[in-house]
């Protein structure tokens, strides 16, 4: 349907011209909407009050019509035709009853009675006495006499044969009636007034409830953050799903629908999270109102690393969030291999800058073949190194590190040595180079640790093989070994003997390294001393193996 743009401009004025505050529109909106229904209340109540006292008013008018054409002394004033005795009567009832007048007349409509006694002799005013006299009824009628517009009870007058011989019409005037309505109305609209007050005292105080239920924000800031966190949990690349205190989905995020296979669902807001997840573990733990931190669980097949966390108040339900566990795996290896390329770099760095100084010192002294002595020496031995690593370790990735690792070394006064026998050249493409450099980068750098805190010589050997269907990669150091407090759970994630925040990572993600490449990890003492590290991996692969 198409909508006329002077329409639109139209309403977009009216918008403008309301106020932007949630809370007094509100308060506006509750206010009119209680003062229009409380004045139609009060008109139509006005009203039933109006109509029913006219009601009652007319059926005494009627009464004491009634009780006037059965009196002895009307009927034998009428018959005398003795208006003084009929106007006696008459007066005395009307006083007696409060009304504002008691007409009685003869069948001609002829009255004998009149609070003004001018008026007796007259013929009755007001058309509407044909009912009473013609048919014999007697009724309430509504019509203006000479006293003004009346509310009357009008009752025929009967013989002794029970013919027609006058009337009898009792009458209270409409103005007086308005006035008592009047009075009545006062009293309503009084109520009105407090209700109206309380109305919009509760109104203000529900606008402002309201207000605070939705932390003060403009219906406008609401949308916008509603659509700001569709488009930030939109780019979560983590699996995110919310449920109510029923275990009822609220919220699934587009990685949760690819991780939970419903990527071509419908809108899954308002089912089970048992209809989208199979995992009942994962329903417990949302519906169980306990936080569960890095939890591992299998979801569709795959591992993945949950979270969840409860709401802390109203509405109850929770939040989980979950995240493939190879991808974290892999975002640790790389953040790993970044810190061991940074402190290489550093190490070297420092190992040149100290042989530079030396050089430049003895320069500044006159001791130009003592320079020339240490550059000479200094030159062949690392010449010496990189001969060795290029030909026992074609690969350049391995070979970096293990040359990086030697400066390492040097630096901290540990004598790390490559076994001559060493080769790692038959090394398949397939094996992923990644996980050779997590596994000597971590062997090497808990081997370094380990000798700085015993009391023997900092050693540390290298030995590489690859002789036959595995790769061997050995690590030997002179440090006091595996300690038996933690030698059942060396390779959990975070055990440490350092006693430092933040470590224990390191020999995690060498058997998350060497698992991945299908190999295996033993150790036991070796010749120094200490620990002796042994890392089997197959050259098939880890499709292939067993």
């Amino acid at each position: 349907m198409d909508i006329d743009p002077n329409q639109t401009s139209l309403l977009e004025r009216i918008d403008r011209l309301l106020p932007r505050s949630l809370q007094l529109k509100l308060s506006l909106l509750v206010t009119g909407l209680l003062v229009i229904l409380v004045s139609l209340v009060g008109a139509l109540f006005s009203d039933f009050l109006r109509h029913s006292l006219l009601d009652e008013i007319g059926a005494k008018a009627l009464d004491v019509a009634h009780a006037v054409s059965y009196d002895p002394e009307v009927l034998e004033g009428l018959l005398a035709r003795d208006s003084a005795r009929t106007q006696a009567v008459a007066e005395k009832i009307r006083q007696a009853t409060g009304s504002q007048y008691v007409v009685i007349g003869d069948s001609r409509g002829i009255r004998y009675s009149h609070p003004d006694p001018s008026r007796i002799g007259h013929p009755f005013v007001g058309g509407d006495l044909g009912p009473a006299l013609q048919e014999g009824r007697a009724y309430v009628s509504r019509a203006v006499g000479t006293l003004g517009e009346s509310l009357r009870g009008i009752v025929p007058l009967r013989g002794d044969n029970q013919d027609v011989i006058g009337f009898v019409a009792v009458g209270y005037l409409l103005r007086d009636i308005d006035v008592t309505v009047r009075a009545q109305q006062r009293q309503i609209y009084g109520y009105i007034a407090i209700v109206l007050l309380f109305g919009v005292f509760g109104a203000a105080l529900i606008a402002r409830g309201l207000k605070s239920a939705i932390f003060g924000l403009e219906p406008h800031e609401i949308a916008a953050l509603y659509q700001e966190r569709n488009a930030i949990i939109g780019t979560i690349r983590e699996g995110v799903v919310a449920v109510d205190g029923e275990g009822q989905l609220t919220l699934v995020n587009q990685a949760a629908r690819r991780y939970l296979g419903q990527e071509g669902a419908d809108n899954l807001r308002g089912r089970r999270l048992a209809e989208a997840c199979t995992n009942p573990e994962l329903e417990k733990m949302l519906t169980g109102g306990q936080s569960v931190l890095d939890r591992e669980m299998l979801l569709k097949g795959r591992t993945m690393i949950v979270n969840v966390a409860p709401f802390s108040g109203p509405p109850r339900g929770a939040v989980a969030s979950f995240r493939p566990k190879d991808e974290l795996d892999r975002l640790g290896r790389e953040l790993s291999q970044m810190q061991e390329y940074s402190e290489l770099l550093r190490s070297q760095s420092h190992e040149y800058s100290n042989k530079l100084h030396t050089i430049a010192g003895l320069l500044q002294i006159g001791a130009q073949q003592e320079a020339l002595d240490l550059i000479m020496t200094e030159a062949s031995g690392y010449e010496e190194l990189i001969r060795t690593l290029t030909k026992a370790v074609p690969d350049p990735v391995v070979a970096g590190l293990i040359l990086g690792k030697f400066n390492r070394a040097r630096e901290l006064k540990v004598h790390l040595s490559l076994d001559p026998d060493s080769s790692l050249a038959d090394v398949p493409a397939p094996i992923d180079r990644q996980h050779l450099v997590t596994i000597l980068g971590n062997l090497l750098d808990n081997a370094f640790e380990a000798v700085r805190i015993g009391d023997r010589p900092w050693e540390v050997r290298l030995i590489l093989t690859d002789l036959g269907d595995d790769l061997i990669l050995e690590v030997e150091d002179s440090g006091p070994g595996v300690f038996p407090e933690v030698a059942e759970t060396l390779f959990d994630k975070g055990v440490t003997t350092k006693g430092q925040a933040g470590r224990g990572f390191g020999l995690y993600l060498l058997r998350q390294a060497v698992t991945a490449l299908g190999g295996s990890i033993t150790y036991g003492q070796g010749e120094l001393g200490g620990a002796l590290f042994t890392v089997s991996i197959p050259k098939a692969g880890k499709e292939e193996v067993g």
